[in-house]
């Protein structure tokens, strides 16, 4: 990835849902100009979430998620629309496509987006076979007060008007979200203490390093950088101290001890916290890690997946924090990519890893379900923090 390209997990998630043989994929091919789906008149051709990124004139980078149909049936079909579920826990704007009048599903499904506060859009497919669209158009606008777009995705026609609506429907505030937020500005001099252990892939820096670096030349910050063990003579290098330092969490402690007390300290992890979730209630639950006890139970959730190695942070670093601090007995189950159980309540508290990798609006729901089942949830570099002593004394 180069520093030019836009992350799948930045890109406004635009996720279309339906009946089985509604017309999706041959929408998704509509809108992206070229055969992205695969399409067949045979119900059901989606057997999983497709992600495809682009550009969308007028709204930028987006992903388009076609989904299997909500209707399917059978244990296999079951399984597809759990997988539809995790696509909706994604998706910041949903299109929903319906081509007949039995709209029962269609409204349960907007039932659940209103509920999650996700902007929809309704669309009528299939006009060149249909002869009933402005009749079922009608009955979503008395259900719903929407009124749907009415459209052929096979002869391309309404497609701008599905680009204008979802204009139209974006969140005024979308993508205004800053990874250093306040803590960096123009001509302010960054310092970003970055140790290359072997998690990060030969030759490259780790995308929250890379997402940071990019931001703060976008800000026209003076940015210098270093490994841990360059950082006295990093330091020795500036005029006067850095106002702001970001380091990898697992060397939060060597940091602050080394650290100009003039300088603001923070991690990678800790700026993502708050990019992508919820600070606040990530530094309120790092509180339950004085609750825990040898009889408790953690969960790491993990946004990569990947291969377990002797250095990786959350499988093997954290879990040695919690029980030199709680005790050996303490159980760390750990998942990874969109593995999230539904039931967190056998757990006393949930670490989240930085989610370079998910949206905001997936790591949002995950810290919703998290608090509706009262278990607190945190984070990788605030639970670091927290265990070295030096949580009240970052900058987020």
């Amino acid at each position: 990835m180069s520093l030019n390209d836009t992350p799948r997990a930045n890109r406004l998630h635009i996720g279309i849902f339906g009946k089985r043989n509604s017309g999706k994929s041959t929408l998704i091919n509509a809108i992206t100009g070229h055969n992205t789906a695969l399409v067949s008149d045979v119900a059901g051709t989606t057997t999983d979430p497709v992600y495809k990124t682009m550009e969308i004139c007028g709204i930028g980078p987006c992903v388009l998620i076609d989904t299997p149909g909500f209707d399917d049936e059978g244990h296999l079909g079951l399984m597809r629309v759990e997988k539809t579920r995790l696509a909706m826990e994604k998706t910041d704007i949903a299109l929903i496509v319906c081509c007949d009048e039995y709209i029962r599903e269609e409204l349960y499904w907007i039932d659940l987006f209103k509920k999650r506060k996700t902007p929809f859009v309704i669309i009528i497919n299939k006009a060149d076979q249909i002869i009933n669209a402005e009749y079922i158009a009608r009955i979503f606008e008395e259900a719903c007060k929407e009124r749907p777009l009415i459209i052929s995705a096979k002869n391309k026609t309404g497609i701008e008007n599905i680009r204008e609506e979802i204009m139209r429907k974006l969140p005024e505030d979308y993508d205004a979200a800053s990874i250093t937020g306040n803590l960096a500005g123009e001509n302010d001099t960054i310092l970003l203490v970055m140790p290359q252990d072997i998690q990060a892939p030969k030759g490259r820096l780790i995308l929250p390093q890379v997402q940071t670096l990019r931001e703060l030349l976008d800000k026209k910050c003076i940015v210098s950088s270093c490994t841990t063990d360059k950082l006295d003579q990093a330091l020795a290098n500036f005029v006067k101290p850095p106002k702001l330092i970001i380091t990898d969490s697992q060397v939060f402690r060597i940091v602050y001890d080394k650290k100009p007390k003039e300088s603001m300290l923070t991690s990678f992890s800790v700026l993502f916290a708050n990019y992508k979730g919820d600070i606040h209630y990530y530094a309120e639950s790092a509180a339950a890690i004085e609750q825990l006890t040898e009889n408790s139970k953690v969960l790491i959730a993990e946004a990569c997946t990947h291969a377990p190695l002797t250095e990786d942070i959350g499988r093997e670093k954290i879990p040695h924090m919690l029980r030199k601090k709680v005790g050996e007995g303490l159980t760390v189950d750990i998942v990874s990519g969109s593995d999230f159980p539904a039931d967190l309540s056998p757990y006393d508290l949930i670490i989240q890893c930085g989610a370079c990798m998910f949206n905001r609006k997936y790591v949002l729901n995950r810290i919703e379900q998290a608090q509706t089942q009262k278990v607190p949830m945190t984070n990788y570099g605030v639970v670091i923090a927290y265990l070295t002593g030096i949580l009240d004394k970052i900058e987020y």
